[in-house]
């Protein structure tokens, strides 16, 4: 099995403390990531590097310039204790047909929503994904993302550090694999506690994340 799936749009790395996040991968990556913008009313913002091609990391946290949201923050950013990677995204080449199918396989990724952050130099970015209390709980089956026709983050000239592997751990692989299935992607599964875990290549070595 290839160990980067395919359609791999991003990996979501979620922490409670933005700034020490950041600077905890620059200290080990030799790599400072690029500011990506403020997700306004949802009180956080992000910081995000490139994986190569058009997959990339997207580092995000509370923004303490933002008041509290009225409801949670995405991508459990109220729940983590420390940085952790949570989830991942896939790019089909049409989103409204790969939900359709998933469901028709049997898994609902969720419904379909609009969303939008502000670039540094203000320039509004907006995109579609899926986002329900119907995605599997363990963010191990990935959601689904559309950019449309705005431009890719990874068009922006980010910081590069290559991904060399994602893989992750479940009680019941055979039940992720499954589902991965079902949207016509695939990641390596093997038994063991939730979780998600990425190495990526460096000035300073392969470098791991969970």
């Amino acid at each position: 099995m290839n160990t980067i799936p395919a359609r791999l749009d991003h990996l979501v790395l979620a922490t409670p403390d933005l700034a020490a996040t950041v600077a905890g991968f620059t200290r080990r990556t030799g790599v400072a990531p690029a500011p990506g913008g403020v997700h306004i009313g949802r009180g956080t913002r992000n910081f995000l590097v490139s994986l190569g091609g058009t997959g990339y990391l997207e580092i995000i946290g509370p923004d303490p310039e933002q008041p509290d949201p009225q409801g949670p923050r995405p991508f459990d950013v109220d729940a983590v204790s420390s940085a952790r990677t949570v989830t991942w995204a896939i790019s089909p080449p049409d989103l409204d047909a790969a939900v359709a199918t998933a469901r028709a396989r049997g898994y609902d990724p969720g419904d379909v929503h609009p969303m939008s952050r502000r670039r540094p130099d203000g320039t509004l970015l907006q995109w579609r994904l899926t986002d329900g209390d119907t995605q599997h709980p363990s963010g191990l089956v990935p959601f689904l993302i559309d950019w449309s026709g705005t431009v890719h983050p990874t068009a922006s000239g980010l910081p590069t550090t290559p991904l060399l592997s994602l893989s992750a751990t479940a009680p019941d692989p055979e039940e992720i694999r499954a589902l991965l299935a079902t949207l016509d992607t695939e990641l390596a599964v093997t038994e063991g506690p939730v979780g998600l875990s990425f190495t990526v290549d460096t000035p300073r070595g392969p470098v791991t994340f969970d």
